[in-house]
């Protein structure tokens, strides 16, 4: 006999159907075996955007070397903050 599914209730926000689903079990209320693979190629993660002080020198070498890769240095300093923090927790 099928499993009668329960309604997904309608939430106000993310943060009250994140707190639903933590503590509810999905399998009530969705069909898994009826789930398809879903893509979202154009998903970016969110981002915030912060302020961060250098000094000067550091700016204008972080500005050369993404000039060298053809890159924004933005998103230079993004790839080594990155590379650096996987590599400290790694290394724990």
């Amino acid at each position: 006999m099928k499993k009668r599914l329960k309604p997904i209730p309608r939430f106000k926000n993310e943060d009250e159907e994140r707190g639903f689903w933590a503590t509810h079990d999905s399998t009530d209320y969705v069909d898994w075996s009826k789930a398809a693979l879903a893509t979202f190629p154009n998903l970016k993660p969110s981002t915030k955007k912060i302020s961060i002080r250098l000094p000067e020198w550091l700016l204008e070498r972080l500005k050369q070397l993404a000039n060298k890769r053809d890159v924004p240095y933005q998103s230079l300093m993004k790839i080594f903050l990155a590379e650096r923090v996987e590599q400290e927790l790694s290394a724990h």
